[in-house]
């Protein structure tokens, strides 16, 4: 075999050994983003269906109990002739 060849197999070889190896590396990066954002967004989604149990509930209690009520009338003052003045 030829110098030549044998460089151009050494440099395919080389490569594609450091083309794999910067491949996974990026592919790992972009699995870790993905995977944070996943945990992100089930964070989020865990407060949410919290918000959203606790708002039926308000809702529920509220239209549980609601009766429209008439006010309460005042309270009479109790005028006696004791109380009154001498004219």
């Amino acid at each position: 075999m030829e110098p030549v060849w044998l460089a151009f197999a050494c440099g395919l070889f080389i490569g594609s050994c450091l083309g794999f190896l910067i491949l996974g590396l990026v592919s790992i990066n972009r699995d870790n983003k993905l995977k944070d954002t996943i945990v992100d967004n089930e964070g989020r989604i865990q407060e949410l269906e919290l918000q959203r149990e606790l708002l039926k509930g308000e809702i529920f209690r509220l239209s549980k109990n609601y009766k429209p009520r008439k006010p309460q009338p005042r309270l009479r003052r109790n005028l006696h002739k004791k109380n009154k003045k001498n004219k």
